[in-house]
C-alpha cells in the first residue's frame, strides 16, 4: 500500500512510519523540516517537506495514496491554538476529498466527543466532524488517552518543589496512552479494511491521578512523593510562570477541569471501551526515570 504519515518523525510517526516500512508497504512521511529529510529517506520512506498550511501541497503529496495517518501538531503557535487546529484538519480533508484517499485515521483524542470544557481537545471535536462528513473515505477516529511522555514536563515541578499535581483531585480516573502503543493501533487500523466511520480508543493504562505520583515517585526515589490539586488560578498561574503562552495555559486549565468533572472521561466511559495498550504506568516509570536522572 501507499500510506501517507503526517507527524514528521515525532513520538507516533515515526513509530509507526518504522513498522509500515518493514512490512513492505511504500511510505510518505510529511515534514516541515527540510533538515528532516535525510533522516526519513534512511528509513526507508519518501519525505516531503512543505506545511500542512498549504492545501496544494497536501494535494501534490496526497495524490495517488491509499491510506493516510492524519494527525495536526501538538503545538499550532501561541495564538487562535485550536482555530489553527481546525485549519489543519480542513486543509487534510480537502486533500483527501479531491485524491480519492479510500482510508484515513486520523489521531484524536479521549475527550473529543465534547465540543466544551476539554482546552485544546475541543479542536479535535470539529476534526472529527470535518471527517465525518467525507463521504468516500473509511474513516477511523483514532482517540487517544493522556500521553505519558506528558509528565516529563513535570520533572521540574518534582525536583523544585517535591510534589506532584494538577488541578483535578487524586481520585481522578485519568486514561492513558503510551505513543508507541499509538502507533501499532494506528498501523493495525491503516491495514484494516473498514467501512464509513469508526471510532476505536487507545488507551494503555486508566488511573487515578494519585497513582501518578506514587508510581513516578517511587521510580525516581521519592517515596513519598504527594499528589496535590491545584485550584483553576494555581494550575494557570504555575503554567505561566513555566514559561507557557498565556492562551495555551489556559486551554490546558480548561482541560484539567473537564477532567475534575468528569467531561473529558465521559465519551470514553459511556462506549465502554477498552484498555487496549500494553504499556502501563509502571512499565512507563522505568522510561520516565532515566529522564528525571539525564
Amino acid at each position: 500500500m501507499k500510506i501517507i504519515i503526517t507527524g514528521s518523525l515525532g513520538n507516533v510517526a515515526q513509530p509507526l512510519a518504522k513498522e509500515l516500512i518493514s512490512e513492505g508497504h511504500h511510505i510518505t512521511v510529511i515534514s516541515s523540516n527540510e533538515s528532516k529529510k535525510a533522516e526519513i529517506e534512511k528509513l526507508g520512506a519518501r519525505a516531503a517537506i512543505g506545511s500542512i498550511a498549504d492545501p496544494d501541497f497536501l494535494i501534490r503529496t496526497f495524490e495517488g495514496a491509499d491510506a493516510a495517518f492524519l494527525m495536526t501538531p501538538p503545538s499550532m503557535g501561541e495564538e487562535h491554538i485550536v482555530e489553527q487546529t481546525i485549519n489543519a484538519g480542513k486543509n487534510y480533508a480537502e486533500a483527501v476529498k479531491r485524491t480519492g484517499i479510500k482510508k484515513a485515521v486520523m489521531l484524536s483524542s479521549v475527550g473529543a466527543g465534547s465540543a466544551i470544557e476539554n482546552g485544546p481537545i475541543k479542536g479535535l471535536h470539529q476534526i472529527e466532524k470535518l471527517y465525518s462528513e467525507l463521504e468516500h473515505t473509511s474513516v477511523v477516529f483514532l482517540r487517544a488517552g493522556y500521553f505519558y511522555i506528558n509528565f516529563f514536563s513535570d520533572i521540574p515541578l518534582i525536583k523544585n518543589a517535591g510534589i506532584l499535581g494538577a488541578n483535578y483531585p487524586g481520585n481522578t480516573e485519568v486514561p492513558l496512552v503510551h505513543p508507541k502503543d499509538i502507533a501499532k493501533a494506528a498501523a493495525e487500523q491503516l491495514l484494516e479494511n473498514t467501512v464509513g466511520h469508526t471510532i476505536r480508543y487507545i488507551v494503555s493504562d486508566i488511573r487515578p491521578a494519585s497513582d501518578f505520583a506514587k508510581v513516578l515517585g517511587n521510580a525516581v526515589e521519592k517515596h513519598e512523593l504527594p499528589w496535590v490539586e491545584f485550584k483553576d488560578d494555581e494550575s494557570l498561574n504555575g503554567m505561566l510562570q513555566a514559561g507557557l503562552p498565556q492562551e495555551m495555559a489556559e486551554l490546558y486549565t480548561e482541560m484539567g477541569r473537564g477532567l475534575r468533572t468528569g467531561i473529558v472521561q465521559k465519551d470514553f466511559i459511556e462506549h465502554g471501551a477498552l484498555v487496549k495498550g500494553t504499556t502501563r504506568l509502571e512499565d512507563f516509570s522505568e522510561e520516565f526515570a532515566e529522564v528525571f536522572n539525564s
